[in-house]
């Protein structure tokens, strides 16, 4: 994600003082809530597993989770591009190439 993109979520935010209600603990449930409605975005599709016809629907919620993602890592002062990066080194240490490759199981499994 650009920091410009990040920049124009917060501006969002701060034009219309919500900052003031971006407090972790209703961050993460907000984080849910958006991330339960992206699920829901699938319920009873069947074998649709893809949701290929509703691509619209699931770009709205996932730019819900990313948004309120953002707003979390403001409200903890973190950087974004860090904790990912940090998570991704975490996961190549857990799930080596090697043991991992076309494998579904957990890292304790491999």
């Amino acid at each position: 994600m650009t920091q410009e993109t990040i920049d124009m979520i917060l501006k969002f935010r701060d034009d219309r003082d919500w900052k003031q209600f971006h407090n972790p603990k209703d961050l993460a449930i907000s984080i849910s809530l958006e991330s339960a409605e992206l699920l829901e975005v699938f319920q009873w599709s069947g074998s649709d597993v893809t949701g290929e016809n509703k691509k619209d629907k699931i770009k709205e919620e996932l730019a819900d989770v990313i948004i309120y993602c953002v707003h979390m890592a403001d409200a903890c002062n973190l950087d974004i591009d860090q904790i990912v990066q940090d998570k991704i080194k975490k996961n190549n240490e857990k799930y080596p190439v090697e043991k991992a490759k076309g494998k579904s199981k957990k890292y304790s499994e491999l």
